[in-house]
This record gives C-alpha cells, structure tokens and sequence, in this order.
C-alpha cells in the first residue's frame, strides 16, 4: 500500500490517523503542494484532480480521503471508525461532514492561494477570511458534541472518522492563530486524540517530508 501525501495537507492528515488507528503500513510518497508537485503530468495521472492524498492499494486507487477511510474501513473493518448503521453512524458522519465540507473547502491551500494570487488579497484579508470561516464551522461542531453524551472522543470512547476530520482541522486553526476559546468540547478532544499514539504517529511534525 502507497500513501501518496503531504506533511501538512489535513486531508492526508486524516488518512494517515486512519490507517495508524487501523496498525496499516505503508509507505509514504511526498507531494510537495508549497512546489506545485501535485500538478505535475505524473502525479495528474494518479489524481486528476491534482490533490492529495492518493492510496494506491494494489490494483486500486483512490483520492478523496473520506472515499479512502470508507475503504479501508471495509476491507479492513477493525477498529471500526464508521459505525455499521444507526444514529451512532449518523452522528459521525455529521460531525465528519461538517468539517469536510463545510470547513476545509474554502479554507483549502488552493483557494487561499487564489485569494492571495488571483484576486489581489492581502494577508491580513487572507487570515480573516480563515479565521471567520473556522469560527463558523467550529461552531457548529462544537454544538453537536456539546448535545452528545460526554465521552473521551466525539462519539463515545473510541476514535472514530469524526475524530480523523477534527484534529487536522483543529491543527490548521491553531497554526493559523485562531482563538479556540469558545470550543472548550473541541479543545478537550483534541486533546485527548493528540495524547493517542494513533494521532501521534499521523502529525504533521512525524512525517518524513516534514520541514517547519
């Protein structure tokens, strides 16, 4: 199995927790995003999309990372980080997807670059425009953990696909400065993934492509 991934991408983020969580090997092809490396010919033709990441597994291929856990959850099923069926699953994938696309999208390297490049922004626009977005989507996370029963990650006491969505994204708004000061619940789950040794070995700083 090849991980084809980014240090700090928090969509590649998420896969790497997955298949950490999972006990998975792999080994890990760097994409350069900060270079352009994703837009090469060769990369393109594993990605049409040129992002990252890309799971290669034998004779199958994939690059969108809830696509990808959703796989590795069913071929490798244990530990299970999609619920089977239920509200519980529902509940995952509603935290999960309140990140993934409502958060991540518009705070995308790609699109503050064209922030940046194409549409004339400054850096102080560009941070507020972050910051204002994490703040809206944080919200609304915080809300759903906050009506769930108390327990150690976002649904009960194990990791789940939500917490492979949350702790990237909380990782990006800490570098970025933003105050987190009003998600006591998200704050509190970050933390206890980032005491696990699954997330550790995901981080961004533990990836051989990482430079600070």
């Amino acid at each position: 199995m090849k991980l084809h991934s980014f240090f700090n991408s928090s969509t590649s983020f998420r896969v790497r927790i997955a298949l950490a969580l999972k006990g998975l090997s792999y080994e890990y092809a760097a994409v350069n995003l900060r270079s352009g490396e994703q837009g090469r010919e060769d990369y393109r033709s594993l990605s049409p999309a040129g992002i990252v990441p890309t799971l290669v597994d034998g004779d199958v291929k994939l690059t969108q990372s809830m696509a990808i856990i959703d796989y590795l959850d069913q071929k490798y099923p244990e530990p299970r980080l999609i619920p089977d069926a239920g509200i519980e699953r529902a509940r995952v994938l509603e935290i999960a997807q309140t990140i993934a696309c409502e958060i991540h999208p518009i705070n995308n390297l790609r699109v503050l670059k064209y922030l940046t490049g194409t549409l004339g922004v400054d850096e102080a626009a560009k941070s507020a425009w972050y910051r204002h977005w994490v703040a809206e989507g944080l919200s609304a996370v915080e809300a759903l953990l906050t009506a769930l029963p108390p327990g150690a990650f976002c649904v009960g006491d194990e990791p789940t696909l939500a917490d492979c969505c949350l702790v990237p994204q909380v990782a990006n708004a800490m570098r970025m400065s933003c105050d987190l000061s009003g998600f006591p619940r998200v704050e509190a789950v970050y933390a206890r993934c980032m005491a696990h040794p699954a997330f550790i070995a995901a981080a961004p700083q533990n990836q051989p492509d990482f430079v600070s």
